[in-house]
């Protein structure tokens, strides 16, 4: 009998020693609930609550490529976009293991405007709006004119901005022109701007409302990024070009296309951009014909601000009519949306 209860005792012992590093049986999560509360204001905010039984964290996909974790379950997130989007939570446990759920959320987004220019007082443009580039030297494309800052090039008349070429000897440059920037002064990050322009004749002509990265002056360019809603050629009367560039696809080797229009230089039209995490689209009078999809690994997800300007020649306006004398880029007015 003693020897039995010997053999027992070693084998509780030896049992509990075993239980000692024995890992315990892993617990997945379990009971997992997500409720979404969309905010009646046409915001596109959504208050995301997900709780669980034995969740440690939790990653939300939310249906546009944007992932996000929460520890406690509670996220809060703004859509850019109206939309019907499918969210997919995944309850995380202890070990890696999961449960998941998806739910359909509809989210309306209606946007005001945050930030405009009408050009409505006469003169030279708003100094708390726009400052300008100045000087010569070709300005990376090769370009003919000298920029200035005179009203001769930029001034405010009858409800818009006019940006003046001319053929003039000035510094050393057979032209003279504008750059106007809001570098400074206004930028944003992600919405819509609009632009009513009407563009310049004259061969050698070359407009355009661009917008570059705040990072311009620390990270050079191509690397802050460069968005071309509209450029257009004298040679090509009522060809519109829309461009990206940024490393890899800079200089001539842009993510770029075009769309025809009716009366370009004898009519005002509206040249817009939407931009979000997801995409960059371009339109002209309302219509889409360019989009192109917008990742965390390109450098179009800081802040920007808005160039207007007038080149003459370079590597994009061409040759210059020898018999030019002067061109006006006119714009009535630069709305953005947020």
């Amino acid at each position: 009998m003693k020897n039995v209860l010997l053999v027992f005792g070693l084998a509780a012992i030896c049992f509990g020693c075993g239980d000692k590093n024995t890992p315990p049986n892993p617990v997945a999560p379990t009971n997992l609930s997500v409720t979404a509360s969309v905010a009646t204001d046409n915001s596109g905010n959504v208050q995301f609550n997900a709780t669980a039984n034995n969740a440690v964290s939790y990653d939300f996909d939310l249906g546009n490529g944007v992932f996000q974790n929460s520890v406690s379950g509670t996220l809060s997130y703004r859509y850019p976009a109206s939309g019907n989007y499918s969210v997919n939570v995944v309850a995380k446990g202890p070990l890696g293991l999961t449960l998941s759920k998806a739910i359909s959320v509809s989210v309306t987004v209606v946007q005001s405007m945050v930030w405009s220019e009408e050009f409505d007082l006469p003169g030279a443009p708003n100094s708390a709006n726009w400052g300008y580039d100045i000087g010569a030297g070709g300005w990376g494309n090769s370009e003919s004119q000298y920029y200035t800052n005179r009203l001769d090039n930029a001034v405010v008349s009858n409800g818009t901005l006019k940006i003046i070429a001319k053929a003039e000897s000035f510094s050393g440059s057979s032209y003279t022109s504008a750059r106007l920037l809001s570098r400074n002064k206004f930028s944003f990050k992600y919405g819509k701007i609009e632009v009513s322009a009407k563009l310049p004749t004259g061969v050698g002509t070359w407009p355009a409302i661009w917008m570059l990265g705040d990072n311009f002056t620390t990270a050079g360019w191509p690397a802050c990024g460069e968005i071309d809603i509209m450029e257009h050629k004298g040679s090509d009367l009522n060809r519109i070009h829309s461009s990206l560039h940024y490393p890899g696809r800079s200089g001539g080797n842009p993510v770029t296309a075009t769309t025809l229009i009716q009366n370009a230089t004898t009519a005002f039209h509206l040249y817009s951009c939407e931009w979000s995490p997801q995409s960059i689209k371009f339109y002209v009078d309302g219509n889409l014909y360019h989009t192109i999809a917008n990742t965390t690994s390109l450098p179009f997800n800081q802040p920007f601000f808005i160039i207007l300007n007038q080149a003459m020649g370079g590597t994009f306006g061409g040759a210059i009519a020898p018999n030019f004398s002067s061109a006006t880029f006119e714009i009535d007015y630069v709305r953005v949306y947020q």
